[in-house]
């Protein structure tokens, strides 16, 4: 069992949604926080929800490296060092593959998978050299299974997963542990972190409606769920809803889930 408290813990996207949640728990649990997003006047409302705990807020687009190594570079002067980042900026296209431009797609790799890879390298020297971090990547059930109208989506999260599963073996040893997260169905604002295509037709309209219908589970208890997984030692950690049953589906039948995806709705 590891304690969080008296750590400290960097979170992207903490404007709103899980990264907001994560910070509001990472301070009960006695973590200091560095909470930031591409929104700053929202990473600084966060950081006022964590009142009687040590927070700073920053302004910060995660597709950027010299902006992350900038961001990293001011932590380490404002906190001395840090024990977890993570990883949870993101934002959601919905589009089919032929309806979706290139440049959507890079925008949206931009921020879900490159702003990952960024984020672990700019800490990692820390917490390599301190033996001890962790790493904590956020995927989504779509990188446990592809779903259609959700293509760029997919692409983002598989990365994320493969990654994150690359480095439980890379950092073997090190005192640094890498977790991987597939949160599903959570209540988010999906017009808020996420676009459609700019070629968008029906088939986006009913993904879209669909989507809203499934986002049900509560950013808090996902927190909860990421923190006790954590504390508890797991390297992969599935919560909110569809999680276990889309984890478990994939595995039972790797060839055959779309049609019961489809079924399903």
């Amino acid at each position: 069992m590891t304690s969080l408290e008296g750590k400290v813990a960097v979170v992207t996207g903490a404007g709103s949604g899980i990264g907001r949640a994560l910070a509001i728990e990472l301070t009960r649990r006695g973590a200091r926080v560095a909470l930031s997003d591409i929104d700053g006047a929202a990473a600084e409302e966060t950081r006022t929800l964590c009142a009687g705990a040590e927070a700073r807020a920053y302004k910060l687009d995660v597709s950027s490296a010299e902006d992350f190594a900038a961001h990293a570079q001011q932590v380490l002067e404002d906190f001395g060092t840090v024990h977890l980042v993570f990883n949870n900026a993101g934002a959601t296209l919905i589009g089919t593959l032929d309806h979706t431009e290139l440049d959507e797609i890079d925008w949206l790799l931009g921020i879900n998978l490159r702003g990952v890879v960024v984020g672990s390298k700019a800490f990692l020297p820390t917490m390599l050299a301190q033996r001890e971090g962790w790493i904590v990547n956020i995927s989504s059930i779509l990188g446990l299974a592809g779903y259609p109208g959700q293509s760029a989506y997919n692409i983002s999260k598989f990365g994320v997963r493969g990654l994150t599963e690359a480095l439980w073996s890379e950092l073997a040893g090190t005192g640094v542990r890498a977790v991987l997260v597939h949160p599903g169905g959570i209540q988010t604002n999906i017009e808020r972190a996420g676009r459609r295509t700019v070629n968008a037709g029906e088939a986006e309209v009913a993904i879209t409606a669909a989507a809203v219908k499934m986002l049900v589970t509560p950013p808090e208890v996902v927190a909860s769920d990421i923190l006790d997984g954590i504390e508890r030692g797991r390297r992969r950690i599935l919560t909110g809803k569809y999680s276990r049953s889309i984890f478990w589906l994939s595995r039972a039948l790797p060839n055959r889930y779309p049609a019961v995806l489809a079924r399903l709705g």
